[in-house]
């Protein structure tokens, strides 16, 4: 493979050589080739080295999402600037300021969260404060200097844009009016709703799945800049534990309560994976 430079672009055969290994690696929540290859040909396009979509995109229900870090970060090295006023579970509030758009102060609540229909869903409810941050960063660079965005969205907002997933209430059962000089039919009891879960859903039940996928790249994008950074000893230190299988990583970790410990004090648990305290 040749050398990639600034003024080279990459050929079609080398992104699919970085896609592949990106991919097969597991780390940044990229599942398909086509998809890796795809972001590169969008980072390319915007004069960046292409093996920075995996850290800066997620793909959603199949629509490219940029990381609301990644917003920020472009936002900020273009000249703008954020001061939060606000940042707990219940609001985030910061007002954004750039030379070419002015001052904007904006804020998200819960209240408004539920209002917009969006507070009774799961992430809404595991992670107020990271989604009401990502929606202050995507109203605030948006509103400011949207150049930032070119047209993307947060991953916490294309969540939402998906459809509820919950399965509807079954309808009633019609009465059974009985035939004349018969004796009355007997209603059946109607059947008992059982939710599904994510490991016992079927390849085509697409909806359900990629609901999955978004609520698992809520947490990996929150722990990465901690985790990723003892990445070896975080991933032997969960192996010794038998919570995840050999040649996996900390990424693949089962929605259980281990998982939920690490979320709740991800800096104990990387002291404790590298030997130190927590």
């Amino acid at each position: 493979m040749s050398q990639l430079t600034t003024t080279q672009p990459a050929s079609v055969t080398e992104l699919e050589v970085m896609a592949n290994h990106i991919v097969k690696s597991g780390l940044f929540g990229l599942r398909k080739t086509e998809e890796a290859v795809a972001l590169m040909l969008v980072a390319q396009a915007e004069g960046r080295h292409p093996g920075t979509v995996a850290a800066e995109y997620h793909i959603i229900q199949g629509r490219p999402a940029l990381k609301a870090d990644a917003i920020l970060a472009r936002f900020q090295s273009a000249g703008g600037k954020v001061e939060w006023s606000e940042y707990t579970d219940e609001c985030v509030a910061g007002t954004f300021s750039h030379p070419a758009g002015g001052s904007l102060k904006v804020d998200w609540d819960m209240n408004r969260a539920k209002a917009a229909g969006l507070g009774t869903k799961d992430n809404w409810k595991k992670y107020p404060r990271q989604m009401l941050r990502a929606r202050v960063i995507s109203d605030g660079v948006r509103g400011v200097y949207p150049a930032v965005l070119q047209g993307f969205y947060t991953p916490e907002e294309v969540q939402d844009f998906a459809p509820s997933t919950s399965t509807p209430a079954p309808a009633p059962a019609p009465a059974i009016v009985p035939a004349p000089a018969k004796k009355a039919k007997k209603v059946e009891p109607e059947p008992e709703v059982i939710e599904i879960k994510a490991e016992e859903v079927k390849p085509n039940e697409i909806v359900v799945v990629e609901s999955n996928i978004v609520a698992d790249a809520t947490w990996i994008v929150d722990l990465e800049p901690v985790l990723g950074q003892n990445e070896d000893a975080v991933n032997a230190f969960l192996a010794t534990k038998g919570q995840i299988d050999a040649g996996k990583t900390w990424r693949d970790l089962a929605d259980n309560e281990y998982r939920k410990r690490i979320i709740a004090n991800p800096a104990g648990f990387v002291g404790a994976a590298t030997g130190g305290k927590k």
